[in-house]
């Protein structure tokens, strides 16, 4: 067995059956062999095909335990197939389409899955950007007419975060919702997105103006000291551009304010890995997070 599918046809060959996808979990969650997540004690015994007695503090460890897998209803082989939809669609799957494909009556339950999988995409204490960042807040879900400045009432605020590689376009990009405009917001924001020292471009509104003393290069671009048609900060628009067509298309725009971080979450997986050209790398990937996500963390 390979690391990961080439293609949909590898995939099925790969996962014919719960028993192949117990033991390619085996092999992603503990590569060297067995280690106990309690007593780190490598020594253990086999009670099933799935769950292993640690010889040391005796428990039983299921190899989904802790994971977004464990306890689910769905089978680990549904599990795989949904996983295999969302990375092998170029622009992601919606959970009605893929409770039709998948024969499902109700949509709830791939919803359900949909969900833990979005916030799994967020890798535990994956690296801040670096380099250039330009930075700027977008409103998702449109402007009341009458709102002024950034007012966005009833509408939902995310920063955008994106790296400057110069020629080579967009480097990696971070989508945070927040609750307002204001310094603190944005500080906060920002230091869980961009490392510290960093330089950070953003136009010249006030809530920016203390990065400087954060320890970050602040760099204002400010309209009046650009020419009349340039836009300060093209990348974040770019990047606003792509995210609200992504919604409209693969989800119909329907996405509620409370759930939207998940969608952002995706969003930030696909983009970031947009260069990748194997579906079964990215496969491999996610699989290899959803195994370290820890449900206490959902």
């Amino acid at each position: 067995m390979g690391l990961y599918p080439d293609n949909t046809i590898d995939f099925h060959d790969m996962f014919p059956s719960e028993d192949a996808c117990i033991e390619y979990l085996i092999r992603l969650r503990w590569p060297n062999g067995f280690v106990c997540p309690y007593c780190n004690s490598a020594k253990a015994w086999e009670k099933s095909i799935s769950t292993f007695r640690c010889a040391s503090c005796g428990r039983d460890i299921s190899v989904t335990s802790g994971t977004i897998f464990h306890r689910s209803h769905l089978s680990l082989r549904v599990w795989f197939q949904i996983i295999w939809d969302v990375v092998s669609q170029k622009h992601g799957v919606s959970a009605l389409g893929l409770s039709h494909s998948l024969g499902f009556t109700s949509h709830k339950t791939i919803t359900e899955a949909l969900r833990k999988l979005r916030r799994a995409m967020v890798r535990p204490g994956r690296e801040r950007l670096s380099g250039l960042v330009e930075a700027d807040e977008i409103i998702v879900g449109g402007i009341r007419s009458g709102s002024p400045g950034r007012s966005h009432n009833t509408k939902v605020l995310v920063l955008v975060a994106a790296e400057d590689k110069g020629n080579r376009g967009i480097g990696r990009i971070r989508l945070l919702t927040i609750a307002d405009a204001s310094a603190n917001s944005l500080e906060r924001a920002l230091s869980t997105m961009v490392e510290l020292r960093c330089a950070i471009r953003t136009d010249g509104w006030r809530g920016y103006q203390r990065l400087q003393s954060l320890g970050y290069d602040h760099r204002v671009i400010k309209q009046e000291n650009a020419d009349s048609d340039a836009d300060v900060t093209p990348l974040v628009h770019r990047v606003s551009a792509l995210l609200k067509r992504w919604l409209l298309s693969t989800h119909q725009g329907s996405v509620r304010p409370a759930n939207l971080q998940q969608y952002l979450n995706e969003f930030t997986f696909r983009f970031n890995r947009r260069r990748s050209r194997s579906r079964g790398l990215l496969f491999y990937r996610l699989l290899s997070i959803a195994l370290i996500y820890r449900t206490s963390t959902s």
